[in-house]
């Protein structure tokens, strides 16, 4: 099974909210998760030919294609089970203003949902869907 690798800000409460609900939601573990922080995340965005430090950004690397912000998000959101899928037609949207809502809430993420200190550690039944 093709697996599709979800990059996140380890420290944002936002991106860990997010990584959160995509979990669950997964049933079939497609997505696999790293944070942009860790030497396994920057790794892999030198693997995906970007810089090691994306930290404003959710990276979705899917069949070898780099997603980046909004579509980073609906592509993530594309390989959960009904009704949640639905979310990913948002990508009828004109990406320039799905990227403009994505930056203002990226730019504002700390403050509304919090910074931790360090970043999400897996719990053991997580461990095999995250980057290590």
């Amino acid at each position: 099974m093709a697996r599709t690798l979800v990059l996140f800000d380890g420290v944002c409460g936002l991106c860990n909210g997010f990584v959160d609900f995509l979990l669950p939601r997964d049933p079939k573990g497609e997505l696999v998760f790293g944070a942009l922080q860790s030497e396994a995340g920057k790794q892999a965005l030198r693997d995906a030919g970007l810089p090691d430090t994306l930290p404003d950004t959710v990276v979705v690397v899917e069949d070898g294609r780099v997603h980046l912000q909004s579509t980073g998000v609906l592509r993530a959101l594309a390989h959960l089970r009904w009704p949640w899928r639905a979310l990913s037609l948002l990508i009828v949207v004109p990406r320039p203003l799905r990227d403009a809502v994505y930056r203002f809430v990226a730019k504002r993420r700390y403050g509304w949902f919090g910074r931790r200190e360090r970043c999400r550690l897996p719990s053991a039944a997580e461990r095999a869907r995250f980057l290590v």
